[in-house]
């Protein structure tokens, strides 16, 4: 066996693998054996079909498997005994030599592999990073209380319909009927909304439907039929208003403390105020460790300076996945993995520098929380903690889902080390110039 390696520049290199028989002879009559053993044949009893008709039927599949078999061998000693950091997997060379396939002929194989360089990355207090702090402000503290008291809201009838009450209605064009049809003015075309607002109970509309809602799931609830029979609906109807409500912001009070924190939590507009900021601090500190721990990303690739064979990778990415991507989704999407692909690279570097290891509790314990996190998106804060931890473990079943979990326990326990070993430059800032960066 020969093995010729050429190196193309620092990170990309050929090797050329060429076998004579003397190199796979051993493989090929061990693999017919195999075949002969197992074969099942017409007019022989299994195992027993002669050597020269079983090397006639499976000779050349046998010598084409026994050929990759020594040249893959091969290939991974090379890179193994040179220590060769690989990018995803060699690749055939494009001007690969044409082989014919025939027991006791030499065969050559060229592959182009690409390497990574090796990463070092240093840190002390001299690497300084943005951390921002965020203010809380009276247009803030405002803006989170009218949020809150709205969610304590009830609806209450309303004299007349102002552009964000609704109405309750019954229709009718004298083939079709529908009585206390409820109506937001917010869902109403924007042409015609005028000819609602100021409306009162017992006031009446000639409207047509299609115009009043353009939208055809809208029109058919509304109407209370399915989206194929508005067609044979006539869409003239006289809407006649049962009554006008408008929704009412819960307004401070002792009761209204009491159903928010609890009973005695809260016994002021002062402590009202302060339990406000409380939380405006903790969802700031939550957006500024996001933010410091993207900053810190980027730092920390950019001091790197990763230096990677992208031409290599675009090519490996699109043949990996078997034509699943174009090249043009690929190109599009390249950045993107690069700046994942080198902030990967650099974490593992830091990640063996420091001596940080993922235990599986960690991310047990990180999908308990996601599993938390999603059970309150859907309004469900306190679920029981039997139902968390099933879906935890439903979400530790799906390996992809495991692998994401575990990396973001990986950043966050690198970001949280490096932070520790450099200075962080405090900057107040305004929310709103926070969200502007």
């Amino acid at each position: 066996m020969k093995i010729d390696s050429k190196q193309i520049d620092a990170l990309n290199s050929t090797v050329k693998i060429t076998v004579a028989p003397s190199d796979y002879e051993e493989v090929v009559k061990k693999r017919l054996s195999e075949r002969r053993r197992t074969a099942e044949l017409k007019g022989f009893r299994k195992g027993m079909a002669p050597a020269s008709l079983i090397s006639r039927l499976y000779g050349e599949q046998a010598l084409y498997e026994a050929v990759n078999r020594v040249v893959s061998d091969a290939l991974n000693a090379h890179i193994s005994e040179k220590k060769l950091r690989v990018v995803g997997e060699p690749l055939p060379s494009e001007d690969q030599p044409e082989n014919k396939w025939e027991n006791g002929a030499d065969f050559s194989f060229s592959f182009d592999i690409a390497t990574t360089p090796e990463i070092n990355v240093e840190v002390d207090k001299s690497d300084k990073v943005v951390y921002y702090q965020i203010n809380v402000t009276k247009e803030a503290r405002e803006g989170l209380k009218k949020n809150i008291l709205g969610s304590y809201g009830t609806t209450e009838e309303a004299p007349k319909a102002g552009p964000e009450d609704y109405i309750i209605a019954d229709l009718d064009n004298g083939a079709h009927k529908v009585d206390g049809a409820y109506i937001s003015l917010r869902n109403v075309a924007e042409a015609v909304q005028p000819a609602f607002v100021g409306i009162k109970a017992g006031d009446s509309l000639d409207i047509n439907v299609n115009e009043v809602f353009e939208n055809e799931t809208d029109r058919a609830a509304l109407l209370k039929v399915k989206k194929e029979e508005l067609a044979s609906i006539d869409p003239a109807f006289k809407l006649t208003v049962v009554n006008v409500k408008t929704f009412v912001p819960a307004k401070e009070s002792q009761e209204t403390y009491d159903k928010i924190y609890g009973e005695g939590v809260v016994k002021s507009a002062e402590e009202f105020d302060a339990k406000i900021d409380e939380r405006l601090r903790a969802e700031y500190a939550q957006m500024a460790d996001s933010r410091f721990a993207k900053d810190l990303r980027d730092y920390l690739v950019a001091k790197a300076a990763v230096d990677l064979p992208e031409a290599f990778l675009k090519r490996w990415l699109y043949e990996a996945n078997e034509g699943k991507y174009s090249k043009e989704q690929i190109e599009h999407d390249f950045p993107a993995f690069l700046a994942d692909f080198r902030w990967q690279m650099v974490k593992g570097s830091i990640m063996k520098k420091l001596s940080i290891k993922v235990e599986s509790a960690e991310v047990h314990d990180a999908a308990v929380s996601y599993a938390a996190y999603q059970y309150a998106m859907y309004g469900f804060a306190n679920a029981p903690k039997e139902m968390i931890e099933d879906y935890a473990k439903r979400i530790l079943s799906d390996e992809r889902q495991a692998r994401q979990l575990e990396e973001q326990v990986e950043d966050n326990k690198t970001i949280a080390a490096v932070r520790e070993l450099i200075t962080l430059e405090n900057k107040k800032i305004s929310e709103a110039k926070f969200k502007a960066l």
